[in-house]
């Protein structure tokens, strides 16, 4: 299949994302693609004594809270992933990482957003001073046993995606 971008125009634009809608041609057949351009993210499974820490915050677009591993974006697109990683994991839960182990990456949505999300490894976990945004006030951090946090999967207390992906790296890396 040959698709071209005959056309392309911005719908929408804020300091997270860009929404395009770009008029195309898919065998030459006249068509459209809406797209979501954001910045690439992190996603950070810290793990230390057969514990993962996670964070449960209210998600605006399901309208619920839900538990899901740290994660986030440089909000430049410009920063380096691994400090990008650690910058995140501090943020979000207080913790200080020894060892940040990049361990595969995943896009978040790619039937109609560009986002790449680098899944992190972190062990050797200290705690530091948490350091919420504003609009993350309400975040709650606490570890939870690995096999619980399977078995939140599987019930359906984990609903984020990136979260399950990071899971399957895990396990597939014998990391978990």
């Amino acid at each position: 299949m040959t698709i071209k971008t005959l056309s392309t125009r911005t719908c929408y634009t804020n300091a997270w994302m860009r929404v395009r809608e770009d008029q195309i041609s898919r065998n030459g057949a006249p068509g459209i693609y809406g797209v979501v351009e954001k910045a690439d993210a992190v996603i950070i499974a810290a793990i230390q004594d057969g514990q993962i820490y996670l964070v449960e915050q209210y998600r605006y677009p399901v309208g619920a809270r839900y538990w899901e591993l740290p994660q986030g974006i440089h909000e430049d697109g410009q920063g380096d992933p691994v400090e990008d990683a650690r910058a995140e994991l501090l943020q979000e839960t207080g913790l200080i990482a020894e060892s940040m182990t990049e361990i595969g990456q995943a896009y978040q949505a790619y039937g109609y957003s560009n986002q790449l999300v680098r899944l992190f490894h972190a062990t050797g976990l200290r705690q530091g001073p948490q350091q919420l945004e504003p609009e993350e006030a309400d975040m709650i951090t606490r570890a939870f046993p690995l096999q619980t946090f399977r078995d939140m999967i599987l019930s359906g207390q984990i609903k984020d995606g990136m979260t399950v992906a990071c899971l399957a790296m895990l396990s597939a890396r014998s990391l978990i």
